[in-house]
């Protein structure tokens, strides 16, 4: 008989040792699950921070074309109004050259 207690403690030892192999495979399968999930949530962060890192710089960017466009626009109406001002000079020069040419082409013909 004694072989039937040695044969009944050899399948409760595989029995424990089932269970114990399910709590392990079903530990691991956890774990796995939770790593999965973890990594999509850093994964999903990291996208999130590039966006908001790529938004960021597109907004600097166009903080600078604006700039950039403002100065230019400026220096354009400083150049016209430079020219405005020469023109203005010479109005005066233009007149009277015109005034000449006329005066002197009256008493041409008279």
């Amino acid at each position: 008989m004694p072989d039937q207690k040695v044969l009944r403690e050899i399948k409760e030892s595989e029995a424990e040792a089932d269970e114990l192999i399910a709590e392990a495979e079903q530990e691991a399968d956890t774990r796995l699950q939770e790593a999965r999930e973890e990594a999509e949530q850093i994964r999903q962060e990291a996208r999130e921070e590039a966006e908001q890192e790529a938004e960021t710089r597109i907004e600097e960017a166009r903080a600078e074309i604006e700039q950039a466009r403002e100065e230019i626009l400026a220096e354009g109406e400083q150049a016209r109004d430079e020219l405005e001002a020469k023109a203005e000079d010479r109005i005066d020069d233009v007149a009277e050259y015109a005034l000449e040419q006329f005066t002197e082409e009256i008493h041409a013909q008279t």
